[in-house]
């Protein structure tokens, strides 16, 4: 998904021209559809005419035009051609004074639609990607995306949805998340991580970041995203196989990405208040931070933990605290406490594989990696778990 430059830029402004369409016209379902022929027109006009001298204006009236015509396809069918005699296209050179991106996306997050259907109307409205691209980031038909797309425009449109500038990012955050952590670790296929998918949920986040540089927890959000992809290149071998934390060659992370992150987090700390997701992004900070596995401050990630369970409990999250209690308090405590969480996931029987293996019970622990192995739907996740239900530490 990262593309050509053309292309680049053909996302960077698909959010801009549908919001410009949007406000002028409504009908935010037959605005998406300009708005994707018209990006189409420019993927193949521009590479071989060149980048017009004001691509924004240009992808405007192309989409323009395009809303005009089905408008006029509408009007014909329903016999209102009177009022289409008044539409004219837009002047050439209208480059807006607003930037509706935020909008966009909160449109394409409204809580109408399911989780399923704000991924794809936001990777497809707000990232310019098209229906293809899509179907291939998350291994389903093509068919299925467009149906999903289809879906969502109709349930925008039947409750009502207004178009106007959000004031809780909370959908918003939470959509570039799952975006984010899906392409991070992905939950079925090949690969274990999804570069295409990692790097739209950064690029997006980014520009929403310029957009409200003041909005702590979406510069949270930003921090974690940066600092779990930089470990990006130690994940994994050059075959594809998973490496976990404790064994990565900690020289492959990126450390631009970590000083970025670690620079945003703890200046959101410190001028807005605590949320979630810097809350984990200082978690993340803390791994970042230690030189060896030996090096991480335990007790600290713990700290943070207790912090993030108080304010945003969650089954994952009490997860992660087990992990780390098993290694402030070892691993007799962390089982006590697993057993009393009620949650049927892999990565339950993998962390009780490894506090069992720790505690020195490897046939136990033989049984646990094996439950998790099957569970999940990643092979490098598989592979890695019957890895180590053979060979035990």
């Amino acid at each position: 998904m990262t593309g050509t430059p053309v292309e680049g830029l053909l996302r960077e402004l698909a959010p801009q021209v549908l919001g410009v369409l949007v406000r002028r016209h409504g009908q935010f379902d037959v605005c998406e559809d300009a708005v994707q022929e018209a990006l189409l027109q420019a993927a193949q006009q521009w590479p071989a005419d060149g980048v017009p001298d004001n691509p924004q204006g240009w992808l405007i009236t192309a989409a323009s035009r395009r809303w005009i015509e089905q408008y006029r396809s509408d009007v014909a069918r329903r016999a209102r051609e009177d009022k289409v005699v008044a539409l004219t296209p837009p002047p050439a050179d209208p480059v807006p004074a607003r930037d509706d991106t935020l909008t966009i996306l909160a449109l394409c997050c409204h809580d109408s639609l399911t989780t399923a259907s704000q991924i794809a109307l936001t990777l497809r409205a707000v990232g310019g990607l098209t229906t293809a691209e899509i179907a291939r980031a998350f291994l389903v038909p093509e068919t299925t995306v467009a149906q999903r797309i289809s879906r969502a425009k109709q349930k925008i449109k039947q409750a009502g949805a207004k178009f106007r500038p959000p004031t809780d990012l909370t959908a918003v955050l939470h959509v570039l998340y799952l975006i984010f952590t899906e392409g991070s670790t992905a939950s079925s296929g090949d690969d274990l991580v999804r570069v295409d998918l990692t790097a739209e949920a950064i690029r997006l986040t980014r520009q929403l970041h310029r957009r409200r540089p003041d909005d702590g927890e979406l510069a949270g959000l930003l921090a974690l995203m940066l600092l779990t992809d930089a470990r990006r290149p130690a994940r994994t071998t050059d075959h594809g196989a998973l490496v976990p934390l404790a064994d990565q060659d900690r020289s492959l992370w990126d450390t631009d990405a970590i000083e970025e992150g670690t620079r945003l987090i703890h200046n959101a700390l410190r001028t807005t208040q605590i949320g979630p997701y810097q809350l984990q992004a200082a978690i993340a900070a803390v791994h970042a931070d230690a030189k060896t596995a030996d090096d991480t401050d335990w007790p600290e990630i713990l700290g943070l933990y207790e912090l993030l369970t108080a304010l945003a409990p969650g089954p994952m999250v009490a997860l992660n605290r087990i992990v780390a209690v098993a290694m402030v308090h070892g691993p007799d405590q962390a089982l006590t406490e697993l057993s009393a969480l009620d949650l049927d996931h892999y990565r339950v029987h993998a962390v009780r594989a490894h506090l069992l293996d720790l505690r020195g019970n490897h046939e136990h622990a033989r049984e646990e990696y094996e439950k998790a192995a099957r569970l999940t739907l990643n092979a490098q996740e598989q592979r890695y778990l019957r890895s180590r239900s053979r060979h035990p530490r």
